[in-house]
């Protein structure tokens, strides 16, 4: 027997604000019974695992334990990594390499990182 992932929690002042940037990255709506002001938000990204966001009253004081990579579906890294930063992410480090290969570093509103990998694309394109 095994287990599978059901969501992904992430610990938030503003659950709304932080679904509705996770909304755009995702391609998905908030769920439609969402609010401002509500304790909890759900995205259901097509593909994935469910990503709730749940109202807590610190704010984030260390790095994260655990953060999501993510692989642009339709366009090049550094496509989705200026997508990205005109939804609001913020650049915390750039890991590119010269010949293509890394990742890029970003940090979501609240400052949850996260990694932008290359497309499955590019990664084919380079393969030797």
């Amino acid at each position: 027997m095994s287990a599978r992932i059901h969501n992904v929690s992430i610990d938030c002042r503003d659950t709304y604000a932080l679904a509705g940037f996770w909304a755009q990255v995702f391609d998905c709506p908030r769920q439609p019974d969402d609010f401002p002001g509500d304790p909890e938000a759900m995205l259901l990204p097509p593909g994935g695992p469910e990503v709730l966001f749940v109202a807590v009253p610190e704010g984030r004081t260390v790095k994260n334990r655990l953060h999501l990579d993510l692989e642009p579906a339709d366009r090049t890294r550094d496509e989705e990594v200026a997508r990205l930063l005109a939804l609001g992410a913020t650049q915390v480090a750039d890991q590119r390499r010269a010949d293509g290969s890394g990742w890029v570093v970003l940090a979501d509103p609240e400052g949850n990182e996260f990694c932008v990998l290359r497309s499955a694309a590019e990664r084919a394109a380079t393969a030797g």
